[in-house]
């Protein structure tokens, strides 16, 4: 017994007559009374009579009908499901994103995504860098912050993206951010006084308490690769997970925080920021594509619209608040 039997025979119990389920599979009529026949000698017993110019079920035949109408059915849904893929019509697209680009990207590129393909089901899932990239073999795409590691499956596509910026963080009464004559000097150069934010070498901040995203955070490897290579000591106050619980325990005066500056584009002017010297503190996101080889149309086409926005594409591309 064949699945393709039973959708015949399905065929053939709807229609009540060998011609027109014929007809309906696009089957030649001695095609399917031979699969009718393997599958009457399959149960050992007739699956339906002659009757005028059509047939009746025996009572097995009914019995069997019932089957073999829902694997009909099952085999019809499966067909549109892979046309409607083929189109992008449906699908689920599983999205990982660590704490910056999840907070600060991801909205706005899954609100074009949708925009476009509305039917395509978008499940997402967040963390560290170190969670995400835990979280690949249930994952279609994932977009991370700092260094991805060597310990990636072996299937995974790394694609650059965006580069990012870590500035240093305190309340705008804290003595560090106190102008010193090369900020004023800063702003004279720019066109007047106060333009961009502060600028502090590593040393400014050697014996400060420092407020700091928890292990596996790629603002925090940054940041402490940084202060290694500077030979500055650091003195950590708070370790907190999140952008946003950072800065809110630099407001409560806890110290000093690191955080990506796209994070700081909304901000009250409670805190400032200051941008590390001589070389800023940058590092970039990437897009991880497990299973690339296989990679659905669907993850496809959502890396593409990933490519689109960062800072090579092409004028007239669909672009994101920086």
């Amino acid at each position: 017994m064949t699945p393709e039997q039973l959708i015949t025979f399905a065929s053939v119990a709807e229609h009540l007559n060998i011609s027109r389920a014929a007809l309906a599979l696009h089957l030649s009529q001695p095609a399917v009374s031979g699969q009718l026949r393997l599958l009457q000698e399959e149960f050992g017993e007739p699956l339906y009579l002659r009757d005028g110019r059509g047939v009746r079920l025996t009572p097995t035949g009914e019995q069997l009908a019932a089957y073999a109408a829902r694997l009909r059915d099952t085999w019809r849904e499966a067909l549109a499901f892979r046309d409607a893929l083929r189109g992008l019509e449906r699908g689920t697209l599983r999205i990982g994103a660590s704490t910056t680009p999840a907070s600060y990207r991801l909205p706005y590129l899954v609100a074009a995504f949708h925009r476009s393909y509305p039917e395509v089901k978008l499940d997402t899932a967040s963390g560290n860098t170190t969670d995400v990239v835990a979280m690949l073999g249930e994952l279609d795409i994932a977009l991370v912050e700092g260094p991805v590691g060597e310990q990636l499956p072996a299937d995974c596509a790394v694609h650059p993206w965006h580069e990012d910026e870590i500035v240093a963080i305190a309340p705008c009464g804290h003595a560090l951010v106190a102008p010193l004559a090369g900020d004023a000097q800063q702003g004279a150069a720019s066109g007047h006084a106060g333009a961009g934010p502060l600028r502090r070498d590593l040393s400014a901040f050697a014996g400060l308490p420092l407020v700091l995203r928890e292990d596996g955070s790629g603002v925090r490897q940054v940041v402490e690769r940084a202060f290694a290579r500077a030979a500055v000591p650091m003195r950590v106050a708070l370790e907190i997970a999140g952008v946003e619980g950072v800065k809110e325990a630099v407001r409560a005066g806890m110290g000093i925080g690191f955080v990506s500056a796209i994070s700081m584009r909304h901000e009250d002017g409670a805190l400032q920021q200051i941008r590390i010297e001589p070389e800023p503190l940058v590092r970039r996101f990437s897009i991880i594509v497990p299973h690339a080889g296989a990679a659905s149309r669907v993850t496809q086409r959502f890396l593409e619209l990933c490519l689109l926005d960062a800072p090579h594409a092409e004028a007239g591309s669909t672009r994101f608040p920086p």
